[in-house]
């Protein structure tokens, strides 16, 4: 404890140091491994102009640092500049042809700028040259899957476990893998070996319990995580597991104890937070599951599905301004997502921000236009607002993306009833008659008048005369 005391303190001198030379306009010098704790101090902050900066200043001093002529090429491809960094790579590859860093930096790179082959290339040179190779075959296997040359990203991905049966990245991207090309079934038996080589390795019992979890074969899952457990009382990642996959099979509380357990051995994080708000949510204890939301928003500011979460429990709550507050933090941060469209719209239309509501819902259908609650959701704010034509043409629309569903025809009959198309109307209600006989009675709700509740009734039963 003392000793990374001293560290820490150690190294906030270092940045205090380098810091005051630039506020001064000094160079100051310092020696190799001081610069590489510098850029590593920026890089974990996130800071790529200071990281890059402190880069500049260590080459001025060491000219011939290969080391740190890579950094900086890392740096710029954060920042976007991946010509640049190429360029600084192909330096130094001319000097060092063997260096595995230079390879595998170009490789990502590479692979960021979307031409695949080319970092599988640089990837595979490197094979030969890196230590961990584990850590190249998981490139690969990135790579390939990025064009979807599915079997060839499987084999990649398992020349990775066997040499590290603890790479949790490929473990994941295999099963993600199998699950696509619909192997995962079949692969059992290929997880199922280790074990048989050694029944006492928690990783083998964790990595089937991924299979099983994928499957949904959820109660194997949990017996393979329970011996991987047993195995190893502090593997945290095992008890995350347990409580995916006790949400999953609707048993929060128990999730909750096993995300709280993946906490007290690992510190908190986003993600695990995240999940206990996901658990509280469910067992409809909001305000635990915002406190939760919002911690997991602390360490993590940028993690939309905590913003999310957020406003889910405030909108449970019927805070629709905060919620929409919430929401509207969510989406910024990934614009694609169409259920987070349709929450900022539907919390618009509850504060009567019409005109958003609208423009929100027409986002969310260009997304996910199967979805029929957008097209319902959406064309419902019309017929509130007594545009009956206006909901007729939008769900008009939605039939051709949703045309057998029986609740859109149960709407759109309500609709032209309001709009005093009758004909049309029986027209669209036999046909929701004959998909879902029972889901009649949602007309009620829109026409609470007793004199239409009879006529409809009327019609209904003649209808289920005739049909039986």
């Amino acid at each position: 404890m003392a000793k990374e005391y001293r560290k820490r303190e150690e190294e906030n001198e270092l940045i205090k140091t380098f810091e005051e030379n630039l506020r001064k306009k000094k160079q100051g010098f310092f020696d190799l491994e001081a610069f590489q704790e510098i850029i590593d101090y920026y890089l974990f902050r996130g800071k790529n102009n200071k990281a890059l900066h402190a880069a500049n200043l260590g080459i001025s001093q060491y000219p011939f640092s290969a080391e740190l002529k890579v950094v900086k090429a890392q740096i710029l491809s954060n920042l976007g500049e991946h010509d640049e960094a190429l360029d600084i790579l192909s330096d130094v590859e001319s000097m060092q042809p063997n260096d595995p860093e230079v390879l595998l930096t170009k490789g990502s790179i590479f692979s960021l700028q979307n031409k695949h082959t080319e970092a599988i290339e640089c990837y595979e040179r490197a094979l030969n040259l890196a230590e961990d190779k584990d850590e190249v075959y998981y490139n690969i296997g990135l790579a390939y899957q990025q064009i979807e040359q599915y079997q060839l990203a499987i084999d990649a991905y398992k020349e990775a476990i066997e040499l590290n049966l603890n790479h949790e990245g490929a473990l994941y991207e295999l099963a993600f893998c199998l699950d696509v090309t619909d192997q995962l079934e079949s692969s059992v038996e290929y997880y199922q070996k280790f074990i048989d080589e050694d029944p006492y390795s928690a990783a083998a019992w964790y990595n089937l319990g991924i299979v099983y979890n994928k499957l949904e074969k959820f109660s194997e899952a949990l017996v393979a995580y329970d011996y991987a457990i047993t195995i190893d009382e502090t593997f945290a990642s095992a008890y995350f597991n347990v409580g995916n996959t006790y949400m999953n099979l609707a048993e929060y509380t128990k999730a909750l104890d096993s995300f709280k357990k993946t906490i007290e051995l690992e510190g908190p994080s986003a993600e695990v937070y995240c999940c206990i708000g996901a658990a509280y949510e469910s067992l409809e204890q909001f305000e635990l599951g915002l406190k939760y939301y919002q911690k997991s928003t602390k360490i993590d500011s940028l993690y939309d599905e905590a913003w999310f979460g957020c406003g889910a429990c405030l909108e449970k709550m019927e805070k629709w301004s905060e919620a929409n507050h919430h929401y509207t933090k969510a989406l910024k941060l990934h614009t694609e997502n169409s259920e987070y469209w349709k929450a900022v719209a539907h919390s618009d239309f509850k504060i009567g921000h019409i005109p958003r509501s609208l423009e929100s819902y027409e986002e969310a259908a260009k997304l996910d236009p199967s979805d029929k609650e957008i097209w319902l959701n959406w064309s419902f704010i019309h017929y509130d607002q007594g545009e009956f034509e206006r909901a007729i043409g939008i769900l008009a629309e939605g039939f051709v993306e949703v045309p057998d569903d029986s609740e859109m025809f149960y709407r759109m009959t309500v609709y032209l009833i309001a709009g005093g198309k009758f004909k049309e109307a029986f027209n669209y209600l036999e046909n929701a008659l004959i998909l879902d006989f029972d889901g009649h009675t949602i007309l009620f709700e829109f026409f609470p008048q007793l004199e239409t509740q009879k006529a409809l009734y009327k019609i209904i039963e003649q209808f289920r005369k005739e049909n039986n």
